[in-house]
């Protein structure tokens, strides 16, 4: 047999970063890997698109890259030699009131701690310089594999972490800014912030605005995919788009096979050939809320009330802790809330080249029940108009996405679940079946490394990184 009709040593379904990174991951052995991509572009969740008007760059699903730079494993690739710049905004987060103030988030932990109430700042840095200062062994423990990294740190990080970020704040914090602040953290999880485990989520999320910042990717995210693809070309991987894999037979011949897919494309590409108990566990695998989506192309900035907001990346559009608790808590509920928490990232406060000069784009979702098609269009622009008085005469345009738009465009997107699945704490040690090796399917060589998989929802790629070691095991065995 030649080398070119030769088994591929390792085929990746799905390019999104996941998918990317485990091929990355296996490339770099000096293993022969193809990436196969349904749609005519790469990158899912980290695509971009003229969705409004010339001129205007838009991200279609993740806009701000808080764990790129925080990742164990993106960290040691060169994209930055492959066209990938990353680009900080002045303020990583802010969260504005209705008195017209906000809590302004920034890289530096006592100008953030000097814009909390007088008795939150310093139980504020006595609470994060610990963490700050362990970043990178921190984000080693919570995105390596459960309970096997820096086990002393995560034994005095992990009580905290696996509380309610309700209660870790208002235990913590008696002020409402910086309740506020921890409660718009953990409400990226998509879980009602009194769930236990959603403090590990604002933690490591402020951890990370503090040590690394909440960047934008210069053009868009996509930039990031085709970095990642770049650097996977250099290494001889091969990437083939519009190839949609419906089934095992569909394959070219591989000696292992990851799929950066959620468990419902899992059981209908293998499910006939899947064993009966893991099948089912598959088929009890749940998600969590949806999203519904709003672009908009700006001729002017947001009038912010707040100037915190005005250099902020990303504005977390809620008010009071009480207010994310039921906004969160509705969604998870499957109810519409009528003040939803709105999380709105700004990419022209740090990058201009979206947009034409003096204009902007801006990005924001709010949760909603998984597979809700309710129109949150008026809900989400009337939040922001709380804050920002004036704002919809800024608009010159706008595109929506309801859950069902969402999972059109990416099937991983279950329901509009953009998480891989609900991340509450059982999930999250059980995702996707509780394993010792949860990349492992009961098929031989073939791996599942999505966000489906620990350490679960977030641009990071470890998923993929973590499922492509337990791939690279079997395959030294038959090199």
């Amino acid at each position: 047999m030649s080398p070119s009709s030769s088994p591929l040593d390792a085929l990746v379904v799905g390019s999104g970063p996941n998918g990317l990174a485990a091929a990355i991951a296996i490339a770099r052995e000096g293993f022969r890997v193809r990436v196969c991509e349904r749609a005519e572009t790469i990158g899912g969740g980290t695509r971009s698109a003229a969705l409004t008007l010339p001129g205007f760059v838009h991200d279609v699903c993740s806009a701000v890259h808080a764990l790129v730079p925080a990742s164990p494993f993106f960290r040691t690739l060169p994209l930055t030699d492959h066209g990938l710049t990353l680009l900080q905004p002045p303020i990583a987060f802010a969260h504005p009131f209705d008195d017209g103030t906000a809590v302004a988030c920034r890289q530096s932990i006592a100008e953030t701690a000097s814009n909390l109430d007088s008795p939150d700042a310093g139980r504020y840095r006595r609470m994060f310089e610990p963490l700050v200062e362990r970043a990178d062994p921190l984000m080693e423990a919570l995105l390596g594999p459960i309970g096997r990294s820096h086990p002393f740190l995560m034994a005095r990080v992990g009580p905290r972490a696996i509380r309610s970020a309700k209660s870790l704040a208002e235990s913590t914090f008696l002020g409402r800014r910086a309740r506020a602040l921890m409660a718009g953290a953990a409400a990226h999880s998509m879980v009602p912030i009194d769930s236990a485990g959603t403090a590990g989520f604002a933690l490591a999320l402020v951890v990370t605005a503090h040590a690394t910042g909440w960047p934008v990717a210069r053009g868009g995210s996509q930039r990031l995919a085709e970095a990642l693809a770049a650097y996977l070309a250099s290494l001889g991987g091969e990437i083939e788009t519009r190839r949609e894999v419906t089934g095992l037979d569909d394959l070219p011949a591989h000696r292992t096979l990851l799929c950066d897919v959620t468990p419902r494309q899992l059981l209908r590409i293998a499910g006939d050939r899947l064993t009966g108990r893991y099948r089912r566990a598959l088929e009890r695998f749940r998600y969590g809320p949806g999203v519904f989506k709003v672009d908009w192309a700006l001729h002017e900035p947001v009038p912010w009330r707040a100037p915190e907001c005005r250099g902020a990346g990303t504005v977390h559009v809620a008010g009071t802790l009480e207010e994310v608790d039921a906004s969160e808590r509705a969604a998870w509920n499957g109810e519409i809330h009528e003040r939803p928490f709105v999380l709105l990232v700004q990419p022209t406060v740090a990058d201009p080249s979206r947009a034409p000069e003096g204009c902007h784009t801006l990005w924001a979702y709010c949760h909603v029940p998984n597979g809700s098609t309710v129109d949150m269009t008026a809900r989400i622009e009337a939040q922001i108009e709380r804050f920002a008085p004036g704002f919809r005469d800024c608009i010159a345009a706008r595109h929506v996405m309801n859950t069902a738009d969402l999972e059109r465009s990416n099937p991983n997107l279950v329901g509009g679940d953009i998480a891989g699945g609900a991340a509450d704490l059982r999930q999250l040690i059980a995702r996707p079946v509780l394993s010792l090796t949860p990349y492992a399917t009961s098929i031989d060589g073939l791996y599942l490394c999505s966000s489906s998989t620990p350490p679960g929802v977030g641009v990071h790629g470890m998923c993929g990184y973590h499922a492509a070691q337990a791939a690279l095991g079997i395959l030294r065995k038959k090199s």
